[in-house]
């Protein structure tokens, strides 16, 4: 029997993007108009983000008992964005780095579940099951887990 098929998004998902854009912000000395276009700009924000708490420890879980894949979208603007990614996924998830796809277009890979925080690049029309996580039903990473591994298959 084949397993069910995960896809989980990375950049604030995995990864916590957020956080690094803050610590980038405060070093340099150009001023944005929206702070996210820093995102474009650097050339070391995906590789020097770290890992956001739990989420690596709930995808070897996952690995388990689903046939999980990286699911991520690189900014168009930030050609570094695309190997950073790569390099990121290598180092924190090293079984995972040949089970990384980058897209514009999440809707257009087949799968039961989308783990995403985002509604956008397809995820809202992905056609398998959407788990917004950080959101009202999926807060955690804990409470994701608890929904996708019921008691009885741990």
């Amino acid at each position: 029997m084949s397993k069910k098929i995960v896809y989980i998004d990375l950049d604030g998902v995995i990864v916590d993007l957020i956080g690094q854009m803050h610590i980038e912000l405060a070093e340099t000395s150009k001023k944005y108009d929206d702070p996210t276009d820093i995102i474009d700009d650097s050339e070391t924000i995906f590789l020097n983000s770290k890992p956001i708490p739990f989420a690596l420890e709930a995808i070897n879980e996952l690995e388990k008992h689903y046939d999980v894949y990286i699911l991520s979208t690189a900014p168009w603007h930030n050609i570094h964005s695309w190997s950073q990614k790569r390099i990121w996924v290598e180092k924190y998830l090293p079984s995972m780095f040949k089970k990384l796809i980058l897209t514009h277009h999440k809707e257009q890979l087949m799968g039961d579940y989308l783990i995403d925080d985002r509604l956008k690049n397809g995820a809202a029309e992905f056609k398998g099951e959407h788990i917004h996580i950080f959101e009202n039903d999926f807060p955690t990473w804990e409470s994701v887990l608890k929904y996708l591994i019921p008691t009885n298959q741990k």
